[in-house]
């Protein structure tokens, strides 16, 4: 009868994913023969596989891909990572890294912070990274946070011309540009504003560009 045959064939497909799993688990079939590593630049890959310690020759479906990936976002210059297992042999990590926005100096050296306030290196800052200056410079000082969150916002034209960034406090901020202007932006508060007025505004003859009150921009 036709309802024997389905019952049948389910027993077998049954029996066959049960197969296909124990040799998944237990057996070289499906094992890592290839450990794939995307989007690195400045961290080395041997510093990412060693972290990662993803043995080869485990079964694929015995990696835990979330324990490699804390394990590898444990390094200090990567921001996120995503593991993944590429059937039939791969594991691929996609990594991505942090990248500085603002720097400040101490007696160690140049601290580079991202765009999420966290410091991840002690190195000579990349080149046309702006420099943070204020009273304590910190990654978890509310006013080196501001100063983060205003440098993120800003219009790409005007970021490439930031060579610091003064922090006072955290409605006071201002913009030291490269060619001795400046723009005082005062506080983190209606950024979609001033970033929209701002660019305009430094078209005019000049060398302070006030926007910290956007309705109210003034120049001198």
């Amino acid at each position: 009868m036709p309802w024997r045959r389905i019952r049948m064939w389910g027993l077998i497909g049954v029996c066959l994913v049960a197969v296909l799993g124990v040799l998944a688990w237990f057996t070289p079939v499906l094992s890592v023969r290839t450990v794939r590593i995307d989007g690195l630049v400045e961290v080395s890959e041997q510093q990412v596989r060693d972290q990662a310690a993803i043995p080869l020759g485990r079964p694929m479906l015995r990696i835990d891909t979330d324990s490699v990936a804390r394990r590898v976002a444990a390094i200090p210059k990567v921001r996120t990572v995503r593991v993944q297992r590429v059937y039939p042999w791969t594991v691929k990590l996609t990594v991505v890294e942090r990248t500085p926005i603002v720097f400040y100096d101490s007696p160690q050296g140049a601290h580079l912070l991202d765009a999420d306030s966290v410091e991840f290196a002690i190195e000579p800052a990349p080149a046309g990274v702006p420099k943070l200056i204020t009273g304590h410079p910190d990654g978890n000082d509310p006013v080196t946070k501001a100063a983060v969150s205003v440098l993120a916002v800003l219009p790409q034209a005007l970021s490439i011309q930031v060579g610091e960034i003064a922090a006072r406090s955290i409605s006071d901020i201002s913009l030291n540009l490269r060619d001795g202007r400046t723009v005082t932006w005062g506080g983190v508060d209606d950024a979609e504003r001033k970033s929209s007025v701002v660019l305009p505004l430094l078209t005019r003859e000049g060398t302070v560009f006030d926007v910290s009150s956007p309705n109210l921009v003034t120049v001198k």
